[in-house]
């Protein structure tokens, strides 16, 4: 039986962005399971049909979860003039290893119809009625859903913080 961060086809699957491709196996330094947000900046987005739809501007943070909750796409325009910004929910997005990019599961007329921003005119991305049109649009769960509460793949038990069994002390267990 496969848990909530696996997938038929063995790619990895939980709250945030799917990952798929060898670069995993291939990677050199931290990624690509966890990286720095600054990394991501200006990464290319394609659409399920194969078009370049723009690239990551920002990650965006739900800070009181800790969770990531947008990557905004910068998407149109010409050297950052004129460019629609989108909120694409996290969970939306795969990361694809072997073509360096993400993937959006929509196509690419769709996205260009997507509800946008501009970058003097951010909305209020913690009110939760924009918010669900925001993952209805994209078709996802908000990230602050049932289904997102919690992990069910990580198991630390009962490790108290500091310990000499904590795994910032290198005494994960397997």
């Amino acid at each position: 039986m496969l848990n909530q961060s696996q997938t038929q086809s063995g790619t990895a699957q939980s709250q945030g962005a799917r990952i798929v491709g060898k670069g995993a196996a291939t990677a050199d330094g931290p990624g690509p399971d966890v990286m720095a947000a600054a990394t991501l900046d200006g990464n290319r987005v394609i659409s399920s049909d194969g078009e370049d739809i723009g690239k990551i501007k920002d990650i965006m943070l739900d800070v009181r979860s800790g969770r990531v909750a947008y990557a905004v796409l910068s998407s149109g325009g010409f050297l950052g003039i004129g460019d629609k910004l989108l909120a694409i929910p996290w969970h939306a997005l795969t990361l694809d290893t072997q073509q360096k990019c993400f993937v959006l599961n929509m196509v690419a007329e769709r996205v260009k119809n997507a509800p946008g921003f501009d970058k003097d005119h951010w909305p209020s991305m913690a009110d939760q009625t924009w918010a669900t049109s925001v993952h209805q649009y994209y078709g996802s769960e908000p990230y602050w859903g049932d289904s997102y509460a919690r992990r069910d793949d990580v198991d630390v038990g009962a490790i108290r913080p500091g310990s000499s069994d904590a795994p910032e002390a290198g005494g994960l267990k397997l």
